[in-house]
C-alpha cells in the first residue's frame, strides 16, 4: 500500500479539514520528528562506540551505550507504529470521504425523485 503525503489526498477547502485530517497531519510530523530523533541517537551513539575505547567501555559506560542503544530500536519501534496509524487513518479518511460522497449523491437522487 502507497503511502499518500497529506498534499496529495483529496480535501475540501482547508479551513473544512476534519478532525481526524488534523490528527493524521499531526501524527505526521510526530512520526517525522521520532524518526529524525532515532537517527540523530543512532549516529550519536555509534560515534560514542567507535571514540569511546573498548577498554574504557565497562561499567556505567557500558550501560549507558547499551541503554543508548536500546531507546534507539524503541523510538525506531515508535516511528514505525507511528506509519502504521498513519496508513489507518488515512484509509478511514478515504472511506469516510467515499461514504460522504455516496451520501450526497443518494441526497442529491431523493430530492430530484420528490421534485418530480
Amino acid at each position: 500500500m502507497s503511502q499518500q503525503s497529506p498534499s496529495s489526498r483529496q480535501q475540501p477547502a482547508p479551513s473544512a479539514e476534519t478532525p481526524l485530517e488534523r490528527a493524521l497531519d499531526r501524527n505526521e510530523t510526530v512520526e517525522e520528528t521520532v524518526k529524525q530523533s532515532s537517527a540523530e541517537l543512532f549516529v550519536i551513539n555509534a560515534i560514542l562506540k567507535q571514540e569511546i575505547p573498548d577498554h574504557l567501555q565497562t561499567g556505567d559506560v557500558a550501560q549507558a551505550l547499551e541503554r543508548t542503544g536500546e531507546l534507539e530500536g524503541k523510538i525506531q519501534e515508535s516511528a514505525d507504529d507511528l506509519a502504521h496509524v498513519n496508513e489507518l487513518l488515512e484509509q478511514e479518511i478515504d472511506e469516510r470521504v467515499e461514504v460522504e460522497r455516496e451520501l450526497a449523491a443518494t441526497k442529491a437522487a431523493l430530492a430530484k425523485a420528490q421534485a418530480k
